[in-house]
C-alpha cells in the first residue's frame, strides 16, 4: 500500500477562504500533501475585514492534536493564528508530548485588513514557548519589530534581525521582505547552525490579491519539507511557489478588498 505525504496545520479559520486553516490545506494539496487540520479559532471574516473572533478553548485544541498524531501521524507541522498565551502553551505542550519534527510557525499577528489576531501577552508566550521548538520560522518585518521589540523596516536590517530572532532558539529563520518600501520584496533565510545567511531576490507583484500570502509561504514550506526536501530546498521551492500563484492570482477579481492568490495555478488557469 502507498502512503501519505503528511501536513499538519494548527491555525484559524478563514470563513473568506483566503488565508488560515483554508490556505494552508489548498497549499498542502496542491503541493502533493495530504493535509490535516486543528483548528484555534473561528474568524468571520472576508476580504476587507475580520468582523469577529471566535476562540477554541486550549483544552480542545489539544484534543485535535491528539486525535490527529496518535492515529495518523504527520511529516510536519505549519503553525500560523494562535491568539493568546493559554493557546500557545496547549500547543507547545502537545507537540512536545507527540516529538513532532519539521516545525514551520508563522508568528501571525495582524490580518491583511490591519486586524490584530495576536493577543499583546501571547508574544512572551510566543518566545519562550514555542520558537524554541520550531525548525524555522517565518515572520514579516511589523512581526519580527514585535518579537525583537525595535524597528525592523529596511533590507539593511535584515541580517541582523535573522540572527537576533535565531538566538530566541529557532534552527531557521525565513525573514519575508513583503514590506520593504521598493521594488525588492526578498526575503532572507538564516541556518543558525551553520551561520549561513541566504538572499532569497523576488521583484514585487502589483496586485490587490495578496490575501494569505504569508500562511500559504508557510504551508509550502511545510509541504515540501513532509516530501523531505531539505529546509533550503524546501524554502525555495515555497518562495517560487508562492510567487507563482501571486502571478496568477493577478488575474482574478473576488470581493471588494485584498483577494487570494491562486493556490491551484499549475492545475487551471
Amino acid at each position: 500500500m502507498k502512503t501519505y505525504h503528511r501536513a499538519l496545520t494548527i491555525a484559524g479559520s478563514d470563513s473568506g477562504g483566503g488565508a488560515g486553516i483554508q490556505a494552508d490545506l489548498k497549499t498542502f494539496s496542491a503541493l502533493g500533501c495530504f493535509g490535516m487540520s486543528v483548528i484555534t479559532a473561528l474568524t468571520a471574516q472576508n476580504t476587507q475585514t475580520v468582523t469577529a473572533i471566535h476562540p477554541v478553548p486550549p483544552a480542545f485544541i489539544a484534543a485535535q492534536i491528539d486525535a490527529v498524531l496518535t492515529d495518523m501521524g504527520t511529516d510536519a507541522v505549519k503553525i500560523g493564528m494562535l491568539h493568546s498565551p493559554e493557546v500557545i502553551a496547549a500547543v507547545a505542550d502537545r507537540l512536545a508530548a507527540h516529538r513532532v519534527a519539521n516545525i514551520v510557525l508563522d508568528p501571525v499577528m495582524v490580518a491583511k485588513s490591519g486586524d490584530k489576531l495576536l493577543q499583546d501577552d501571547a508574544i512572551d508566550a510566543l518566545r519562550t514557548l514555542l520558537i524554541p521548538m520550531a525548525d524555522v520560522i517565518t515572520p514579516n518585518l511589523p512581526e519580527a519589530s514585535a518579537l525583537l521589540e525595535r524597528s525592523v523596516t529596511t533590507a539593511d536590517h535584515m541580517a541582523a534581525a535573522c540572527r537576533d530572532l535565531a538566538r530566541l532558539g529557532c534552527r531557521a529563520v525565513l525573514l519575508k521582505g513583503g514590506h520593504l518600501e521598493d521594488a525588492d520584496s526578498s526575503d532572507c533565510l538564516y541556518i543558525s547552525k551553520t551561520d549561513t545567511l541566504i538572499s532569497l531576490p523576488a521583484r514585487r507583484i502589483d496586485t490587490v490579491n495578496a490575501h494569505g500570502t504569508g500562511c500559504t509561504l508557510s504551508s509550502a514550506v511545510a509541504a515540501h519539507l513532509a516530501r523531505g526536501f531539505s529546509l533550503t530546498k524546501a524554502v525555495e521551492k515555497a518562495k517560487a511557489y508562492i510567487t507563482a500563484a501571486l502571478e496568477a492570482g493577478t488575474q482574478f477579481k473576488i470581493g471588494h478588498g485584498h483577494g487570494p492568490v491562486h493556490h491551484f495555478h499549475a492545475f487551471w488557469p
